[in-house]
């Protein structure tokens, strides 16, 4: 197959799942459609800070110490993406 046929493919693909999304979307909620998704992934992540942090969620300061951790993973994240901007740019 030419490269330009195989290109010509991937586009019509591309195009066939935009479509598809963008009716999903306007047949049903967003939020509704990714909660199962954002549900596994909170869950997830929440079990590697527990195991990361040594939390005990049935102690009473268990669930604070789990946010505290979620902001610090967050706030790490952010940090990191803004040194890599950074780097992008140019700038020091």
């Amino acid at each position: 197959m030419a490269d330009h046929a195989k290109n010509s493919k991937d586009r019509q693909r591309s195009l066939a799942g935009r479509i598809g999304a963008f009716a999903l979307h306007a047949r049903r909620d967003v939020y509704e459609t990714t909660a199962a998704g954002r549900a596994a992934a909170r869950t997830a992540l929440d079990a590697r800070l527990i195991a990361r942090f040594d939390i005990d969620l049935e102690s009473v300061d268990g669930p604070r110490r789990l946010e505290a951790a979620r902001r610090a993973h967050f706030a790490a994240l952010a940090l990191r993406s803004a040194k890599a901007r950074q780097r992008r740019s140019g700038a020091k």
